[in-house]
């Protein structure tokens, strides 16, 4: 995925205070965001792995990023930000409401009041579901995809070894973590270019503020 690069660049340049991603990984987004606002970006991954890697790519780019290793159900900032961001559909790697519940607290704990918190999840659909069960990509990164609907979970069983599970989840799950996590819903768009979400959409992508 590129598209979302720019979204969130966007909303980076439109943003005053500390700017933080959840799950960095290896800098895929922070990186050209970095680079594009002159601004250090504040990275946040459990990874050491990835870290690592955003940490050499950072450096080659010539661009600021303070990389931190830990918990996005534990952040905490020193300055209260002006932006927090996942992009990826990285939220939906959190298996439990309350693990979900936890970070969307915390992230609102983390703004100021007028800043943002926002990020992209897949929308499930049962067809794409049941045409992907049991596919196996013998691509670069090979694996098998498997769906438990009794958990709504979506297992990617990689050919190297290990496994990566994502939770999907609803709408009105998310409008649930933004309320009980005192939030207000600024924008929910269908796609990057913040096209309106209808029916026909089949990505989330949203942006919602602390009341200021």
């Amino acid at each position: 995925m590129t598209e979302d690069v720019a979204f969130y660049t966007a909303l980076a340049g439109e943003s005053a205070g500390p700017i933080v991603e959840l799950a960095v990984g290896t800098g895929r987004v922070a990186i050209p965001l970095a680079r594009e606002t002159g601004r250090a970006i504040i990275g946040l991954d459990a990874s050491p792995a990835m870290l690592e890697t955003a940490r050499a790519r950072a450096a080659e780019a010539e661009v600021r990023l303070a990389l931190v290793q830990g918990d996005m159900r534990e952040i905490a900032l020193e300055e209260p930000a002006g932006l927090v961001y996942c992009p990826f559909r990285s939220l939906l790697h959190l298996p439990t409401w309350a693990d979900k519940r936890r970070v969307f607290e915390r992230v609102a704990a983390a703004l100021r009041p007028g800043g943002r918190f926002a990020w992209n999840a897949f929308v499930f659909d049962y067809r794409i579901a049941a045409a992907n069960e049991g596919y196996h990509d013998a691509g670069a990164t090979s694996h098998t995809v498997e769906h438990s609907p009794a958990d709504n979970r979506i297992d990617l069983t990689l050919a190297r070894g290990g496994k990566i599970s994502l939770w999907w989840v609803t709408r009105s799950e998310w409008e649930g973590l933004i309320d009980v996590a005192g939030l207000e819903v600024e924008a929910l768009y269908g796609w990057f270019d913040r096209r309106p979400f209808d029916e026909a959409s089949r990505e989330f992508v949203w942006v919602a503020r602390k009341p200021a």
